[in-house]
């Protein structure tokens, strides 16, 4: 490996740490494979998986847009702000604000430039799902990590006719690919279930 690439290599590994570093202060915890994860850290070291296997060539701003796709999300609840369509997308709005310019920090830290940093926050964003691949490779990775991770506990709160609703709109947002990938995943009997009537 050339001395520019050995740079490169390192400057993405330093920005993926520092991005793993925000997200162990997450309070909220996730179980994976039997242990208990800071939340965030947990979703963003599977999401930047699914993007390198959708993907073998994923590029720098893919990796670190997977990494920071929900960075230290936390710190600004949704409960914050008031229910409804319009407190959500208020929300929405001002978590976009607030991750762009914290992602922008880090890369920027550890030598990115700002055009990188626009580019990670594009992705982030899913600006450009209809043109961009790379875009619609972070959307996939989404949909994967969510049924990975969070379709049981969404069942029981929504109930199964429900879900299967949510399903197939999470479907119709994956590209064929990732749909075969998400028949793969090992999920549980209804969760299976649940996935197979939202596929029908």
């Amino acid at each position: 490996m050339g001395a520019d690439a050995t740079a490169a290599s390192e400057r993405l590994s330093a920005a993926l740490a520092a991005i793993d570093s925000a997200n162990a202060d997450d309070p909220h915890t996730i179980v994976v494979d039997g242990v208990a994860r800071p939340k965030e850290l947990a979703h963003a070291e599977l999401m930047t998986e699914w993007v390198q296997r959708l993907d073998p060539d994923a590029d720098d701003a893919q990796l670190v847009a997977a990494r920071a796709h929900h960075l230290r999300r936390w710190a600004l609840p949704r409960s914050d702000y008031p229910e409804g369509r319009a407190g959500y997308l208020r929300w929405r709005a001002a978590q976009g604000k607030r991750h762009a310019a914290e992602v922008a920090d880090i890369v920027t830290a550890v030598g990115y430039d700002d055009d990188f940093a626009a580019d990670v926050s594009a992705i982030v964003a899913k600006k450009g799902l209809s043109t961009d691949a790379r875009v619609q490779t972070h959307e996939d990775a989404l949909c994967l990590v969510f049924l990975q991770t969070q379709l049981d506990d969404l069942a029981d709160k929504l109930g199964d006719d429900h879900m299967v609703e949510v399903l197939a709109k999470t479907l119709v947002k994956m590209s064929s690919a990732a749909r075969r990938m998400a028949q793969d995943l090992d999920l549980g009997e209804r969760a299976a279930a649940l996935l197979e009537a939202a596929e029908g």
